[in-house]
């Protein structure tokens, strides 16, 4: 999918949703565990609810491997289901970082075989890590520039020059080099607004993936008013409180208005910023 594809949808479903499809087995709902395949029925119906308010979702390829083959039945079967509404972004949130044919064989088999927009990479081992999956039409590298978890501050807040940047910021810089904002994304954290900005200052035009909104406290509106740019530029990913905003029968319904709910505020956000007319 194109950078002029995904926007023509933003604009269109007037949402910057992105659902993380983080399926555990165990939090299934009953209903859907006498299924042949409990996580793929789940997906669909989550699916099924949201995708009209929803522009790209996010498969944890954690979730499914833990599962075996089993797992990953259910993951092409849903990327699949996906791929079927015709106009959703498909995120492998895989985390990938490796260099030479290891990293080929990990873009030939996102993007080749299971199908997918976009991977999420790990940038630690430089240019030869990422740059296999770019150059392809269509297609993603989504590079982690800074993120919310506790684990951060050892790494990538260390400064890094005697300009006081810090070590995410000269990754963001950096990377941003290797493509375009046509085919390279960041994955920035929401949960601090200061960082935020300063993301989006590393680079001023490209698409940031944003988890942290909802569970983990981040706050939407500080998002859209520091983060948007002039076509959107933004996927706010919800997982759990999709998935799981609601138990049993009540499951389905409730992760629909849990979507609703935060494709309004966000619409009110793309309104704000002169990208609706």
């Amino acid at each position: 999918m194109t950078r002029t594809e995904l926007v023509s949808i933003i604009k269109r479903k007037r949402s910057l949703l992105c659902v993380g499809l983080d399926t555990e087995a165990h939090l299934v709902p009953e209903q859907f565990r006498r299924a042949a395949d409990p996580v793929l029925a789940f997906n669909e119906a989550i699916v099924d609810a949201t995708h009209q308010v929803t522009v790209a979702y996010k498969l944890n390829i954690a979730f499914y491997e833990a599962l075996g083959v089993s797992g990953w039945t259910s993951l092409e079967r849903t990327v699949a289901a996906i791929r079927a509404k015709g106009d959703c972004f498909i995120i492998a949130d895989a985390k990938r970082g490796d260099i030479g044919n290891t990293a080929r064989k990990y873009a030939e088999a996102f993007f080749d075989k299971l199908g997918f927009d976009a991977v999420t990479l790990s940038p630690y081992m430089g240019n030869d890590s990422v740059t296999p999956f770019l150059g392809r039409p269509g297609k993603w590298a989504i590079v982690l520039g800074v993120t919310s978890n506790e684990g951060a501050m050892d790494f990538q807040f260390l400064p890094v020059d005697d300009k006081q940047h810090l070590l995410f910021e000269r990754v963001m810089t950096k990377v941003a080099e290797w493509g375009s904002p046509e085919d390279t994304m960041f994955v920035v954290g929401a949960t601090r607004t200061d960082v935020l900005a300063q993301a989006r200052a590393a680079a001023p035009g490209h698409f940031f993936l944003v988890p942290g909104v909802g569970a983990q406290g981040g706050d939407l509106n500080a998002v859209l008013d520091t983060c948007m740019t002039s076509d959107g530029g933004l996927l706010i990913n919800s997982s759990r409180g999709i998935l799981y905003a609601g138990k049993d029968e009540a499951a389905i319904p409730a992760a629909a208005k849990a979507a609703e709910e935060l494709q309004l505020q966000m619409a009110a956000g793309l309104q704000r910023a002169g990208i609706l007319g």
